[in-house]
C-alpha cells in the first residue's frame, strides 16, 4: 500500500556489496571504546554473527529475532547479520518492563532474543514467558542458560569466520518490525521492508547530500528508527557511522568535535541540552536532523544564533524516518515549517471526508510513496490506517502553495516526551489496575526539559489513594518515560456533553493543582 519503490534493494545485504566496492574504508567507529572497523573487518564480524544466528534459528528466512540491546557497535553487526540471513529484526526498547516486552514478543512470535549484560535478566524472563526460546548475549553471560555470540565489541576479529551465503533479498521482504505508540490501544507493530529502508536512505541523501568525508554520529537509541537509520544509511553510502552508546551533553559535544562529525540526528531536548552546555558546532558539521517531536520557535532561534545547521524534520516509524525536512534557510524564511516532502514521498492534506483541501487550509496528512510501510502486524490496524490516497497519519496541519508542510498537532492525544512516544491510554490502564483507583485520565503537559511530561488526573476509589504506593505500582508496570511525573486527584473526571473525557479540562486542573512527583518515582 505504500507504493512501489523505483529502486531495487541489492540482491545481497548491503555490507556484502560495500566490502566489494570499498573494503578498506572505515565503516564503524566506537566513540566510547576507541575502536574502529573497516568494511572488510565489519564484513567478517557480520559473517561470524550470521553463522551463529543461523545455528539458533530453525528457518532464518521465516524467523523473527528480538534485539534487547542499547546502542553499541554490536547492535549494528547483528542487524547486518540478520539482513544477510534474510531474518526479520524486532528491536525491543531496553527501558520497558518485562510485561511490556512479553506482549511484543508474543505478537511478533519471536524465535530468539539477543541481549547484553544489562538486559540479561529481562531477556530470560521474556524467554520463559515465550516457552523458553533461545537467549544469546553479546557480552559474557552471567547465566548458564545463555550462550554468547561472537560479536562482542572488544572481541578480536576472526580472520576466517564461517562462510554464510548471503540471502537473495527482495524489496518487499520485511526486514524490521518496530513498535510505535498510537493514541489508543496497544502499540502498533510497523512492518518495514528492505525497499522502505533503501528508499528512505536514497531520499534523505538527495535532501541532505552525501560527501566522501561524511561521518554521522549515532547517539539516539538504535531500537528507534532515528537511531538505526543512520547505521543503515552509512553502509549504503560507504561512509563511517560513529556510535556513541548514550547521549550526554558534554560527552556528545566532545564526540561531535573529536570525530569531525558532519551529521547527527537529535530530538529537540537533546539539542537544547547541548546548547545549554555551551556547545558550538565545528565547521565540519553540515546538518543536525531534528525530529521526534516539534521544535519550538525559541529553540530554532537559539540554533540560528549558535550557527547550528538545524534541519527540522517531520517523520514517522511508518515511513522509515523522514517524510519532510526543512533546510536552515527555509526554517528562517518560513517559521515553523517542516519543509517539503522528500523525493518520492507524496503528502496529501485532506478533510474529514478524505478530500484534498486547498493550500493553507488545515487537514490531516495522508502519506504515500516507497518509504511507507506495507502495513501493521494486525490486518485490522492496516485496514483502519490506509485509504485510497495512502497512510492516514492522524497528524493535522497544512501545506503552502510551494508544498511546505506545517505540523500543528502530533496525533491528537499522543504524548512525546524526550523523543519517546507514550500512549496515554496504556498509562491510564495501569493506573486503573490499582485497587485504590476508580478512574484516570492521562495527558501531556508542556515541559521545558523534555518537551512534554506525562500527567495523570486520578479518581480515588473511596476518596483517597496513597501516592507512594500508586507510583510503586507504576514502577513495576511502566517504563520510566511512561510513568506520570505530575499527579492530581479529583472526585470525578471532567467530561464533554457526549460523555467523553474533556482532555483540555484535565490539563487545566493538572496545571492548577497537580503535584510534581517526578522526584518520588524511580527514573527509567
Amino acid at each position: 500500500m505504500g507504493g512501489v519503490t523505483p529502486l531495487e534493494w541489492p540482491a545481497r545485504d548491503p555490507v556484502s556489496h560495500r566490502v566489494a566496492a570499498t573494503p578498506e574504508r572505515t565503516a564503524l567507529i566506537d566513540a566510547d571504546g576507541d575502536a574502529s572497523w573497516t568494511f572488510r573487518e565489519l564484513d567478517r564480524r557480520v559473517d561470524a554473527a550470521a553463522a551463529a544466528l543461523r545455528d539458533v534459528l530453525e528457518t532464518p528466512r521465516e524467523a523473527r529475532i528480538g534485539f534487547l540491546l542499547d546502542s553499541r557497535p554490536a547492535f549494528a553487526t547483528l542487524f547486518f547479520a540478520a539482513v544477510r540471513l534474510g531474518t526479520t529484526v524486532v528491536p525491543l526498547n531496553v527501558r520497558e518492563t518485562v510485561p511490556e516486552l512479553v506482549g511484543k514478543a508474543e505478537r511478533t512470535e519471536l524465535e530468539a532474543v539477543v541481549c547484553e549484560a544489562d538486559t540479561e535478566s529481562n531477556a530470560l524472563d521474556l524467554a520463559d514467558e515465550r516457552g523458553e526460546i533461545p537467549v544469546r548475549s553479546v557480552d559474557d553471560p552471567g547465566s548458564d542458560r545463555i550462550r554468547s555470540l561472537p560479536v562482542g565489541d572488544d572481541a578480536a576479529d576472526s580472520p576466517s569466520p564461517p562462510a554464510v551465503e548471503p540471502a537473495s533479498l527482495e524489496s518487499d521482504d520485511v526486514q524490521l518490525i518496530m513498535f510505535t505508540s498510537g493514541t489508543s490501544g496497544d502499540p502498533k507493530g510497523v512492518r518495514l521492508t528492505v525497499g522502505n529502508l533503501l528508499a528512505s536512505a536514497t531520499a534523505s541523501a538527495f535532501r541532505l547530500g552525501v560527501t566522501r568525508e561524511d561521518r554521522w554520529l549515532c547517539c539516539l537509541p538504535m531500537y528507534h528508527m532515528g537511531g538505526l537509520a543512520p547505521v543503515v544509511r552509512s553502509v549504503l553510502y560507504g561512509t563511517p557511522v560513529v556510535v556513541q552508546r548514550s547521549f550526554e551533553p558534554r560527552a556528545t559535544a566532545d564526540a561531535l568535535e573529536a570525530f569531525a562529525i558532519t551529521g547527527v540526528s537529535l530530538v529537540p531536548t537533546m539539542c537544547k541540552r547541548l546548547l545549554e552546555a555551551g556547545w558550538r558546532p565545528a565547521d565540519s558539521l553540515r546538518f543536525v536532523l531534528l525530529g521526534g517531536a516539534p521544535a519550538s520557535s525559541d529553540l530554532l532561534e537559539r540554533c540560528r544564533e549558535a550557527d547550528v545547521p538545524v534541519h527540522p524534520t517531520y517523520g514517522m516509524t511508518e515511513t522509515a524516518s523522514q517524510i519532510a525536512t526543512a533546510t536552515p534557510a527555509e526554517t528562517e524564511a518560513h517559521e515553523g515549517t517542516s519543509g517539503q516532502p522528500l523525493l518520492g514521498t507524496d503528502v496529501a492534506v485532506v478533510d474529514e471526508g478524505g478530500e484534498p483541501v486547498p493550500a493553507g487550509e488545515v487537514g490531516e496528512f495522508v502519506v504515500s510513496g516507497p518509504t511507507v510501510t506495507p502495513g501493521y502486524l494486525e490486518p485490522e490496524h492496516t485496514a483502519a490506517a490506509f485509504g485510497d490516497r495512502g497512510l492516514h497519519t492522524g497528524d493535522v496541519g497544512y501545506a503552502d502553495a510551494e508544498g511546505r508542510l506545517w505540523v500543528l498537532n502530533r496525533r491528537s492525544d499522543r504524548i512525546v516526551t524526550g523523543g519517546e512516544n507514550v500512549d496515554p491510554g496504556a498509562v491510564a490502564d495501569v493506573l486503573r489496575s490499582h485497587p485504590a483507583v476508580a478512574d484516570a485520565a492521562v495527558v501531556g503537559l508542556e515541559d521545558t526539559e523534555w518537551g512534554e511530561r506525562v500527567a495523570a488526573l486520578v479518581v480515588p476509589e473511596g476518596g483517597s489513594v496513597d501516592l507512594e504506593k500508586l507510583l510503586a505500582h507504576c514502577d513495576e508496570r511502566l517504563a520510566g518515560f511512561k510513568r506520570p511525573k505530575t499527579l492530581g486527584l479529583t472526585a470525578s473526571l471532567p467530561r464533554t456533553h457526549s460523555g467523553t473525557v474533556d482532555r483540555e479540562a484535565v490539563r487545566t486542573r493538572l496545571l492548577e493543582s497537580g503535584t510534581d512527583v517526578s522526584t518520588r518515582s524511580r527514573s527509567g
